[in-house]
């Protein structure tokens, strides 16, 4: 009965819930990542949006885009922990819009890379993805999780820059 009255109230306050569920939250873009087709330099983003309901409160979802020199899409590597129950690798890389809403939560853009040198920054972030030491395995806490890929790349490409936000629960998985 307090576990449904507490995620009854944090519904209220619209910290994440939906009485429509995950299936119908948005997935769309927030506007955020330049259009690749306008844009011919290379560009790497890494974004961070609010897990989806409670979990919101404390944690964050993290993921990178990357987009070379002239493509006319972007790449997107994320870990996604649901993948592991359709017996999938957890890292998913593929074309997809770099700044989509994760279930309905807006992402916050904590990195910007763009220009000369981005191009090979990108050719090591993906061959560091290639590497990726947990590609099939999933723990929420204490990791490893959606926070502990970006914060692997951030370790094999320290030139990257990457700083992950504190809500970034798992990324000390990596250390």
């Amino acid at each position: 009965m307090r576990r449904t009255l507490l995620v009854v109230i944090l519904c209220l306050l619209s910290l994440g819930c939906s009485t429509d569920g995950w299936q119908s939250a948005s997935r769309e873009s927030a506007g955020i990542a330049p259009d690749p087709t306008q844009t011919p330099e290379a560009i790497i983003q890494v974004y961070a949006a609010d897990a989806w309901g409670w979990r919101g409160l404390f944690a964050v979802h993290t993921w990178i885009a990357v987009k070379p020199s002239k493509a006319e899409h972007y790449t997107v590597m994320e870990v996604v922990g649901w993948r592991k129950n359709r017996g999938l690798p957890v890292l998913r890389t593929m074309q997809d819009l770099p700044d989509r809403h994760w279930y309905g939560a807006k992402p916050d853009l904590i990195l910007d890379k763009r220009g000369p040198g981005v191009d090979a920054l990108i050719e090591k972030v993906q061959a560091a993805a290639r590497q990726y030491p947990w590609m099939d395995e999933y723990r929420v806490f204490p990791g490893p999780n959606s926070n502990t890929f970006p914060a692997w790349i951030a370790l094999q490409v320290p030139e990257l820059g990457l700083s992950l936000p504190w809500r970034a629960i798992g990324s000390g998985w990596a250390d």
